[in-house]
């Protein structure tokens, strides 16, 4: 098998999404430390769907949009933990919290892949 099959592309992208994603919930950890806001999925996800516009808008082969999009995209956002959160914080009476995060990530995903759309147009 060659290692540009679809399950070598997208599950190696996979292990650097996961690695990066770490990476940015164990910085912002050292920069902020705890918080009660979910920052660090707010983050992901927000680049990670900004990475994913610029491959879907930038017309990115089949490779690089499993490799990148499929694999790395996919490890690094994190929207069943933003869920999980989301839950929690209005389960802890935080509903403000709640709110919030549910929209700010919504709306930042949003403005993420539009601002890939302005980038490769």
């Amino acid at each position: 098998m060659a290692l540009t099959e679809p399950a070598y592309l997208v599950g190696t992208g996979g292990a650097i999404g996961a690695i990066l994603r770490y990476g940015v919930a164990n910085a912002l950890l050292w920069w902020r430390g705890p918080h009660t806001f979910p920052v660090s999925t707010l983050v992901v996800n927000v680049l990670g769907t900004f990475v994913l516009g610029v491959i879907i808008f930038g017309s990115g082969g089949d490779e690089t949009t499993l490799l990148v999009g499929v694999g790395a995209c996919g490890a690094f956002t994190t929207y069943s933990s933003f869920s999980v959160q989301t839950v929690r914080l209005w389960e802890d009476g935080k509903y403000g919290y709640a709110v919030v995060n549910a929209v700010v990530n919504f709306v930042f995903s949003a403005a993420g892949f539009g601002l890939a759309w302005l980038v490769v147009s």
